[in-house]
């Protein structure tokens, strides 16, 4: 396997999933600060020039996170990464979907990345400012969701990959952070596996 990735970025979530399973991959460093995910060699692997991306192992490639990690779940079963159970399943996907639908891409990318959607100034400023409110509402409710338990379900799963590269990112757009996703983020850090794949990017001086 191959994963096509960018320091920091959403892919993170995805590379600690693989280093959790221990199976053997490949990176490829794809920098988006610098446009990389535009170029034409990148197209080619995924043509909506956006990480992660997974090459598989037979040469086919799977994009977006909830599809990559899902299947990795289904994959390499004895992971753990996704429990049996048709509820607790559904589950899962629910948080991730509220995660990266929500959190994600309504919450972060407008807060962190205004400019995408207007070049006025004001403009830029008001979603900022709504993009801040959602992901903070979201820590809220992913924070209840916790509570006082170690991992968002029981034990670690494809969800508690993508809540930690959210967390990650609330000190680039000064969102507020309940103490014990503050914690979870600190007890994640700590698994071997998570720690790799931090070591790998060159993030552990970020935390």
């Amino acid at each position: 396997m191959k994963l096509f990735y960018s320091p920091g970025a959403c892919s993170l979530g995805i590379h600690l999933l693989l280093e959790e399973i221990g199976a053997p991959y490949e990176l490829s460093l794809v920098d988006i600060r610098q446009g990389q995910q535009f170029s034409v060699a990148f197209r080619a692997v995924n043509p909506k020039g956006k990480v992660p991306a997974l090459q598989r192992e037979d040469g086919s490639v799977l994009t977006e996170f909830p599809a990559i990690a899902w299947w990795l779940g289904l994959n390499f079963p004895d992971a753990g990464l996704l429990p049996p159970g048709d509820e607790m399943r559904i589950r899962i996907m629910e948080s991730l979907d509220y995660m990266i639908g929500t959190v994600h891409m309504r919450g972060f990318t407008l807060a962190l990345v205004p400019q995408k959607f207007t070049s006025a100034e004001a403009g830029q400023a008001d979603l900022k400012a709504h993009g801040t409110m959602i992901a903070t509402e979201g820590f809220e409710a992913l924070s209840r969701q916790l509570g006082a338990r170690p991992y968002l379900f029981d034990g670690f799963t494809i969800a508690d990959a993508a809540l930690f590269y959210l967390v990650s990112w609330a000190g680039r757009a000064n969102v507020a952070v309940p103490q014990n996703l503050q914690d979870y983020r600190e007890r994640l850090a700590a698994r071997p596996a998570v720690r790799r794949a931090l070591e790998q990017e060159g993030l552990l001086a970020a935390r």
